[in-house]
């Protein structure tokens, strides 16, 4: 039996990313993965836009309704996406909260920009029994999750040393990355900034950061949007080096040689081997761990909890 599906928002990753994209191909948005994932169905949506309505029924062939309250008069979801803008994600989960009981509620990334708010959507969430999920996507990737198999096996050794380049905010963006990181290489230990960098607005800045985890240190630095969109991760390991570049688009690594010619010492690899990550159907991935969550199996994606864990660190360094 699949479970029905509300989609709050109709912006570029509750909708938009992949209207024009081939669907055999491409699953950026919610509205799309949902749509396709055999375990879920898209009840409806809700957007104050009337024209990504319009889109969102003809497109999906479901019911969009201007206000949360609206949809919840009609429709009892199992899960609940909340992709509306950050500053409205309590709002929102008090509205949804209000008029429903839902099974799961999958947020968009940050939690909130307010750690208080951030904290009561948790806590509120346990206290109901309803799933938190929030939308770190990479976690749920393959290539993501194959590369935090060989950190954990040994095949990619620790402590690495490395470098993530970020831009369009820290809170904003960057977040994937710390949280990415948190992910592969465990519990923040320290942190320094390098340099402030920009202020945005009142919510985020651009700094650049040194964060040391269990298993090694990484490099934090903003690059500038404006100019081009800029998310690369480079690892470098006792075993080798790990790049993800086009953020995680494409995803190498390049074994340390034991020794070529003698007496030159070690060197990479010059051949790299490719990871296949499946960043083009990004989205469907999150959606298949939410699928497998609600079953029991105990995927990679974040929780509640985790995402709280890294908002707390990156406020604490903003």
């Amino acid at each position: 039996m699949s479970l029905g599906v509300l989609v709050v928002g109709l912006g570029q990753i509750g909708m938009g990313y992949d209207l024009e994209l081939d669907p055999d191909q491409y699953v950026h948005s919610h509205c799309r993965a949902f749509s396709q994932h055999p375990s879920f169905h898209l009840a409806a949506a809700v957007d104050p836009d009337s024209h990504r309505r319009e889109i969102f029924t003809r497109t999906f062939q479901a019911p969009a309704h201007a206000t949360v309250e609206a949809a919840l008069e009609q429709h009892q979801p199992a899960v609940v996406v909340i992709a509306t803008p950050t500053h409205l994600h309590k709002d929102t989960l008090e509205k949804i909260l209000a008029h429903s009981n839902p099974v799961a509620v999958l947020c968009e990334k940050p939690l909130s920009y307010d750690l208080e708010e951030a904290r009561w959507m948790v806590s509120v969430c346990a206290e109901k029994g309803i799933h938190l999920f929030v939308n770190y996507m990479r976690r749920s990737v393959p290539g993501f999750l194959e590369v935090k198999r060989r950190i954990d096996s040994g095949e990619i050794q620790t402590p690495v040393k490395g470098m993530a380049w970020y831009s369009k905010g820290f809170l904003h963006n960057g977040s994937h990355f710390v949280n990415l990181l948190e992910y592969w290489l465990g519990p923040v230990q320290r942190t320094s900034v390098i340099a402030k960098g920009r202020v945005l607005n009142q919510l985020d800045s651009e700094p650049d950061v040194w964060i040391e985890f269990e298993k090694g240190s990484v490099a934090f630095l903003a690059a500038w949007e404006e100019q081009f969109s800029h998310y690369t991760v480079e690892l470098l390991s006792p075993s080798g080096r790990l790049r993800c570049e086009r953020g995680g688009e494409t995803i190498s690594w390049q074994p340390a040689d034991t020794g070529d010619i003698a007496g030159s010492g070690h060197s990479l690899s010059t051949t790299a081997e490719i990871i296949e990550s499946d960043m083009a159907r990004y989205q469907w991935h999150v959606i298949n761990q939410i699928s497998e969550s609600l079953e029991g199996r105990g995927p990679a994606i974040c929780g509640g909890e985790e995402a709280l864990v890294t908002l707390g660190l990156m406020k604490s360094i903003i």
